[in-house]
């Protein structure tokens, strides 16, 4: 995406502090509860219902990754990739912009209904105590990728590396907190979530950041990312982390700002994009093999979104959405062109559409993905098992 026209677009919205990397620790050091909902709140979309269960299933869910499930970490940063305005969260419980990219729910909100947790606050939105941390926090950062510099041209964001980093610093505080061997027994059976990895394609791969395709083809690209990523999985484990969910990409050659921009003429996908995100997650899904068996002790499981989302596209009627192609907020053909920043540019009902917006799906598709990273309700997309078979092995 050209940084000069979301400079002319967001101008009059953005703070003007200079952007820069987080580094400063003082401000992952806030630490708050998040309000629980006092009963189970209604599904957004008939066809994927919540179903919340009446005790926790297990002590907390962390959460790492990017826009799919940053719930309000970029609201504190001077950053062009925020979604504190509406209408974004306009189908949200509060019907309220909370920082989430999505007219309502992400699917770690769903997952903690399932969970039977409420929903994970936002870790640099915190200002409580280190107790109100117990359930679970969220540390995802929308522009953020595996790579530190992925996503800089949009501002500050906080990196995976990072998020691992203020995970650490929560678990030294839980240590100081109730001991080491009650730190150890609540992390080691929660559940962390990670979905980060696309903007290393988005914001550098493919916008050719210092002249990385002369440096590396895609394939030893995805290498260098699985890398990277299975070193931030080992620093999770050492902390006695034991139970990951690691989400694969999106077929983002399909989302509506690649088919603005490659001129797609009947709404087909950009397929060199998604060859690249494909070979991707055949890496990725390996490395987490990999780690299966080289982790005594550890769940790793890899849920292939790519395989579900294409299974939504091609099957879009039987899940009840009539438009693939067009986001519901947006300008510009398919709504590509231009980011949602106003209520204006929204479509009235979000129901029927997968995009929400230029790269994010609608938070119905959001509970189907949650339904199948649970147990597979569409589609099989969780290797070795789905999440639910997890927790009860």
């Amino acid at each position: 995406m050209s940084i000069k026209l979301l400079v002319l677009v967001f101008s009059a919205l953005i703070i003007s502090t200079r952007p820069k990397l987080i580094a400063d620790h003082h401000l992952s050091s806030r630490i708050s509860p998040f309000p629980s909902q006092s009963s189970p709140i209604p599904p957004l979309k008939a066809q994927s219902p919540v179903i919340q269960s009446s005790f926790p299933r297990v002590p907390a869910l962390f959460v790492f990754g990017d826009s799919s499930v940053d719930c309000g970490t970029n609201n504190f940063l001077g950053t062009l990739a925020r979604a504190d305005r509406l209408p974004y969260g306009k189908d949200f419980d509060t019907h309220q912009p909370t920082g989430r990219f999505s007219n309502g729910r992400i699917p770690v909100d769903f997952l903690a209904n399932r969970l039977g947790l409420p929903f994970v606050p936002s870790y640099l939105g915190q200002s409580g105590t280190v107790k109100d941390m117990f359930q679970g926090v969220n540390y995802a950062s929308a522009g953020a990728g595996i790579i530190l510099s992925s996503g800089s041209e949009l501002g500050q964001r906080v990196s995976f590396a990072m998020q691992v980093e203020q995970f650490v610093d929560t678990f030294q505080q839980m240590i100081l907190s109730i001991g080491e061997e009650a730190s150890d027994r609540l992390v080691s059976n929660s559940v962390f979530y990670i979905s980060i990895g696309v903007n290393d394609y988005i914001h550098f791969y493919i916008r050719n950041i210092s002249s990385v395709q002369s440096l590396y083809s895609p394939w030893l690209f995805n290498q260098f990312l699985a890398s990277n990523m299975r070193q931030e999985l080992k620093t999770l484990y050492n902390v006695k982390v034991r139970r990951m969910v690691v989400m694969g990409l999106p077929p983002i050659g399909c989302a509506p700002y690649y088919l603005w921009k490659y001129r797609s003429k009947n709404g087909e996908c950009a397929e060199d994009v998604n060859s690249m995100i494909m070979e991707s997650n055949f890496v990725m899904r390996y490395t987490v093999e990999q780690l299966n068996r080289e982790l005594p002790g550890a769940s790793v499981i890899y849920c292939d979104v790519f395989q579900s989302a294409m299974d939504i596209l091609k099957n879009h009627q039987l899940y009840g959405f009539n438009e693939t192609t067009e986001a519901c907020c947006g300008l510009g053909r398919y709504k590509g062109w231009l980011p949602c920043i106003a209520p204006e540019m929204a479509c009235s009902d979000a129901a029927g559409h997968l995009w929400w917006d230029q790269f994010h799906p609608t938070d119905a598709v959001n509970a189907i993905l949650a339904d199948n990273v649970w147990n597979g309700r569409h589609v099989d997309m969780c290797y070795p098992t789905n999440l639910e078979a997890m927790l009860h092995a």
